[in-house]
């Protein structure tokens, strides 16, 4: 892997896998595009982990909060651990079962930017919806879990994108649906990397330390930059606003896979 490599794996993985916007269909295309693909499943693994430490620094205190809490039977903490485990249910069935034909989930770009498209409708909807729930019950819970199996299984559907939706739909508070979104992912990014890492082969020379370090170290700043930036767009209701973004890349991946046929 080349220095620029690294660069550029670490800035879309640590930018797309939390913006509403798709990571694996941004990879996907990239390496239709520029030829450029995760080297390996080492590569893949490290990514992850960046990604995961993101979220980790963003929401660990709340994490161990939860944990700790749950453990001490306190009624909140012992139900919102409930609804995320809830939630984890349907992408855990997926990823555990279905991991090989998720890998191999449709590539077609054409395919791609639909999703790429449905996922801007999705953004959309919720302009204007603000609620105030801190938890989105039972429902939504199993709600969000659903969205989030359907985007591990859909190249183009975002899996942040989709969950914060749902959230929206279901009357959370968007600081609250961000927040249930992003500690979603801890489990979901963890088992990830936990399913890959078993097939990594770790030959850090052959990958190159320096390019594997810099992109460790990019997509996890790049990570941290996407989780507040978009929480900052959730508290001022602007979230929709990716929605045009999300037509944009759609409709350009389509038509450059029909121009190169």
């Amino acid at each position: 892997m080349t220095l620029w490599q690294g660069i550029l794996l670490g800035l879309v993985q640590g930018l797309t896998e939390f913006l509403p916007v798709s990571s694996s269909g941004h990879l996907r295309v990239l390496e239709v595009v520029t030829g450029v693909r995760t080297p390996g499943v080492f590569v893949e693994v490290t990514l992850h982990v960046a990604t995961l430490a993101a979220v980790l620094v963003v929401y660990g205190r709340r994490l161990v909060e939860l944990l700790g809490g749950a453990i001490r039977g306190q009624p909140g903490e012992l139900r919102m651990v409930g609804l995320l485990a809830i939630a984890t249910v349907p992408a855990g069935v997926v990823g555990g079962l279905f991991h090989h034909k998720v890998e191999e989930a449709a590539t077609s770009l054409v395919f791609i930017g639909v999703a790429f498209i449905v996922t801007g409708f999705l953004n959309w909807s919720t302009r204007g919806r603000a609620g105030t729930k801190r938890d989105p019950g039972l429902a939504g819970a199993a709600g969000i879990g659903a969205a989030q199996a359907v985007a591990a299984v859909v190249r183009g559907i975002s899996r942040s994108g989709s969950t914060v939706c749902v959230g929206l739909w279901t009357g959370l508070d968007p600081v609250a649906a961000a927040e249930f979104s992003f500690l979603l992912a801890i489990p979901v990014i963890g088992g990830a990397a936990i399913l890959e890492g078993r097939h990594a082969a770790v030959n850090i020379a052959a990958v190159g330390a320096v390019p594997l370090a810099v992109s460790f170290v990019i997509a996890f700043a790049a990570g941290l930059w996407s989780i507040r930036f978009l929480v900052a767009l959730l508290k001022r209701g602007r979230f929709y606003e990716f929605a045009t973004y999300n037509w944009a890349i759609g409709v350009l991946t389509i038509a450059y896979a029909l121009w190169h046929g």
